[in-house]
């Protein structure tokens, strides 16, 4: 079995301050980056390329928090 390296997560600055926090992101991998969910940090993983990250957090800056979903977060 592979085991799962371990990684400095930081929460998301637009997830609730509520305790309801839902998105971390670790930092240090030059070509991925990954995801998860903070309510369940030993579930699953997403690890996205660097690059596409890049564009979606770009996304995201210029149209604000509440994009198709909505103001509500998480």
């Amino acid at each position: 079995m592979e085991s799962t390296p371990e990684y400095d997560w930081y929460k998301s600055s637009y997830s609730g301050g509520s305790g309801d926090n839902c998105l971390e992101v670790a930092t240090g991998i030059p070509t991925a980056v990954p995801v998860r969910d903070s309510k369940n940090p030993a579930g699953p993983t997403l690890r996205f390329q660097a690059e596409a990250w890049s564009v979606f957090v770009d996304g995201v800056r210029r149209r604000g928090a509440s994009g198709p979903g909505g103001g509500d977060h998480c």
